[in-house]
């Protein structure tokens, strides 16, 4: 008898074994399942904080083009004072601070819309900014500075709304 107790008993070890084979790789399984649950989970989380950058970097993108755009068609008014202030100088006084004093809000409009104006006279030449329709040959040493500005350039931070057109002076 005691034969068979020792293989029944052998019998039980061995269906415990497998038991725990089985609990074993079914925790694996159950690891494994949990590891790709997280994996995803972090992929999408990523995917959303990248999609959320884009969509704040378009939105950004839009404001400053129709910004530009707009600004693009009040650039001629700009001019058009600057202009009026040059020519206003044979003209009364208060001609001229009427004029000054639309100049004066037509430049807080724009700073308010952080446009900024470039384009000096002594400025380097910059074919990034200015756009050249003409050249003058001189004997200083400066090279390549520009020396008449015929129409101020604009710009918002590092978009160009218009070039400065120039004389650039070799």
């Amino acid at each position: 008898m005691s034969d068979n107790k020792e293989k029944k008993e052998m019998e039980e070890n061995e269906i415990k074994e497998d038991e725990a084979l089985e609990k074993d790789s079914e925790a694996e399984k159950i690891k494994k399942d949990l590891e790709n649950t997280k994996n995803l989970l972090l992929r999408t989380a990523a995917e959303y904080d990248n999609f959320r950058k884009r969509s704040e970097r378009e939105k950004d993108a839009i404001y400053s083009n129709a910004v530009s755009s707009a600004v693009k068609n009040i650039l001629p008014l700009a001019d058009s004072l600057d202009a009026a202030i040059k020519a206003a100088e044979n003209e009364s006084e208060e001609y001229k601070k009427g004029i000054e004093l639309l100049a004066n809000q037509m430049q807080k409009a724009l700073d308010s819309l952080d446009v900024e104006a470039f384009g000096s006279i002594g400025d380097d030449f910059d074919p990034n900014l200015h756009h050249a329709i003409s050249h003058s040959e001189s004997d200083e040493e400066k090279q390549n500075f520009v020396s008449l500005v015929f129409q101020k350039g604009y710009k918002i931070g590092d978009k160009i709304i218009r070039p400065a057109m120039v004389q650039v002076t070799n």
